[in-house]
């Protein structure tokens, strides 16, 4: 596990200095504090910082072939590593480590551009191809590892994160403004976009070749299919998923440094801990509470970790939500406010102080239909099926005049459910994920940029994804959008910057990209059953993990954000609009929203939470407007 950075020169221009590869790769220290390497030749100037999990004494990078024409730098694990090593001994070649990352070098001498499809695990990898004069960038499947590019004229940049760009001065720091409105309508801005109009992510499962030329365009080298559905009885699906999961979490416990795993109260990070105890050895888990008892579950962490005889720690820590800002906004290199990242950095420095490598139990909600939403999105399909067109179109007139009344008790907020009923399906969903309405933001930005995003509208890109779904049915398609863009987006975003600011490494068991494509096929009749999300999980897991965690409603890893907006957060947001950048929202009208939230008129802490993260983002980084 590591930090990656770099660059190429391109197009006749100069290659980066040596003391400006070494602020790209330091600005990335965090994420590996144990170690530095660098190569410059020709072109290229690469370089990482290592975090240590495997040889320890042998893996540093860069790690050659053989006859050292192939130099690989990587970010993240392999976890197949040793079937591929036996492999390729078998056809000749000659290892010098026992690093995960040699076998890299020497399957691209097999494969060439096709290299990444035989990794199985989560890694950004920059390889390259010292004869051919040519750099490869490639990111896995599901976007566990991030990977950030610039072209810049005479130059190619590319970093874990973007501080690795943001360290060269010649990278321009104009923001991309459609970006901006992403980052309030999707709590983030949405790959391939970055915040900034000179850089973008490398979208997962996506390989990009560098030439002295120029880059050429990312292609996929995978696919994430749903198309054709599995026939066999749930009792056998069950029974298969359950073999995938446990070999997925098998692959996951190598490691030459202390490992355990993250324990809530779900079903998810319960079936990784019962596989891992299956697996054989003592497993270490870890839980966080909170003072607010509404958003602690170390109960029932406590109930499962007892049952599976774990060596459990729990700590209470106070949820401080400036001070955490503060750290946030320096390691996630854009505006990002999804309030979870919160608690999840917490839980990642109480696990760093006694494991270097954590299991997680992400992806279950998205492989499983595991999120509320997804339920009512089936419950407003059905209802939509059944109303006709002039019905319909009555329900959107009785939506439009219902109060949105977010002070009104939870069954007699109907607004939403009368407005989907009535809306276009993908509309619908887009209502149910985003997390401010994009038409209402755009009336509260500046009068230029309001005019300058004029005709943008961020539901584009969720319906883009939503067309590229193969899926046969409304929640498969779902789903499938979903795993393309919010997983990578937001989820896997929060918990790569979360732990990786602690030099924590994650692995997630569940988004194993053979366990995701065996998930991806099962009918959604087996997904959500009688009201409730992950029925087939349930039944793979029966017996392996206690019947308490099977029967708990989900509890998401939330925060009190209203209470925080309204209260402890108050003068932060209120300096956040006094120090704003001229230009950037329409004074008046955020005042009169901040206004009424603070009433209990409207709930807008969604809004107001991203408000502060811009804020102090801008202020970590230095960062002009426009």
């Amino acid at each position: 596990m590591c930090g990656i950075a770099g660059s190429f020169a391109v197009r006749g221009g100069a290659p980066l200095a040596e003391v400006g590869l070494r602020a790209m790769v330091g600005s990335l220290r965090h994420r590996g504090p144990d170690s530095e390497g660098f190569f410059r030749e020709g072109p290229a100037a690469l370089g990482y910082r290592r975090l240590a999990i495997l040889d320890l004494a042998g893996g540093n990078q860069p790690i050659f072939n053989e006859d050292g024409s192939v130099a690989v730098f990587q970010n993240g694990e392999i976890y197949n590593f040793a079937e591929l090593r036996a492999e390729l001994e078998g056809k000749g070649h000659a290892f010098k480590t026992a690093s995960d990352t040699e076998v890299i070098a020497h399957l691209y001498e097999e494969e060439g551009e096709d290299f990444p499809r035989r990794l199985r695990g989560m890694f950004a990898v920059a390889l390259l191809d010292r004869p051919r004069r040519r750099l490869l960038l490639a990111r896995d499947r599901l976007g566990k590892k991030p990977l950030y590019y610039a072209d810049l004229p005479g130059l190619f940049l590319y970093g874990s994160e973007l501080k690795s760009l943001l360290a060269v001065p010649a990278f321009p720091r104009a923001l991309d403004q459609t970006a901006l409105l992403d980052y309030f309508t999707y709590r983030a801005v949405p790959s391939p976009k970055s915040i900034f109009a000179a850089a973008r992510k490398l979208p997962p499962g996506h390989l990009l070749v560098v030439e002295e030329r120029g880059p050429g365009a990312p292609r996929p080298y995978w696919r994430l299919s749903f198309a054709e559905p599995f026939d066999d009885p749930p009792e056998r699906l069950a029974e298969r998923l359950r073999g995938l999961l446990e070999e997925s979490v098998r692959l996951r416990l190598v490691s030459d440094v202390p490992l355990g795993a993250f324990l809530s109260g779900g079903i998810d990070s319960a079936a990784v801990v019962a596989a891992m105890a299956r697996a054989g050895g003592e497993v270490q888990t870890c839980t966080v509470g909170f003072d607010d008892p509404r958003h602690d579950e170390r109960e029932a962490a406590r109930e499962t970790a007892a049952a599976l005889k774990t060596s459990h720690r729990e700590e209470v820590v106070p949820l401080d939500p400036a001070a955490a800002l503060e750290r946030l906004a320096l390691h996630f290199d854009e505006p990002f406010s999804d309030a979870s990242a919160v608690p999840t950095w917490a839980v990642s420095a109480v696990a760093r102080r006694t494991v270097t490598v954590a299991l997680s139990g992400d992806g279950g909600d998205e492989n499983f239909a595991g999120y509320r939403r997804y339920v009512y999105d089936r419950l407003e399909g059905r209802l939509r099926k059944v109303l006709p067109a002039p019905l319909r179109a009555f329900v959107a007139t009785l939506a439009a005049a219902y109060p949105k009344g977010d002070w009104m008790p939870r069954p007699l907020r109907a607004k939403t459910l009368l407005r989907n009923v009535a809306d276009d399906p993908l509309r619908a969903y887009f209502r149910s994920v985003r997390a401010n309405d994009p038409d209402a933001v755009r009336k509260l930005l500046g009068g230029d940029l309001r005019e300058r995003l004029r005709g943008y509208d961020p539901f584009g890109l969720l319906a883009d994804a939503h067309a590229q779904a193969d899926a046969p049915d409304p929640l498969g398609k779902i789903l499938q959008t979903d795993l393309a863009t919010y997983l990578p987006d937001d989820i896997l975003a929060k918990v790569d910057r979360a732990s990786m600011a602690v030099s924590l490494e994650v692995r997630c068991p569940l988004l194993d990209h053979k366990f995701v494509e065996f998930a991806a096929r099962i009918p959604s009749a087996w997904k959500i059953r009688h009201g409730r999300g992950k029925w087939i999980l349930r039944r793979a897991v029966e017996g392996l993990v206690p019947p308490e965690a099977l029967r708990r409603r989900k509890h998401g890893f939330d925060v009190p954000l209203r209470s925080w907006t309204r209260g402890v957060l108050r003068g932060a947001i209120e300096e956040a609009q006094r120090e704003a950048p001229a230009g950037l929202y329409d004074r008046s009208a955020l005042s009169a929203a901040w206004k009424g939230h603070l009433a209990g008129t409207a709930d807008r802490s969604e809004l107001f939470w991203a408000v502060l993260f811009l804020h102090r983002w801008r202020r970590a980084h230095s960062i002009p407007f426009p």
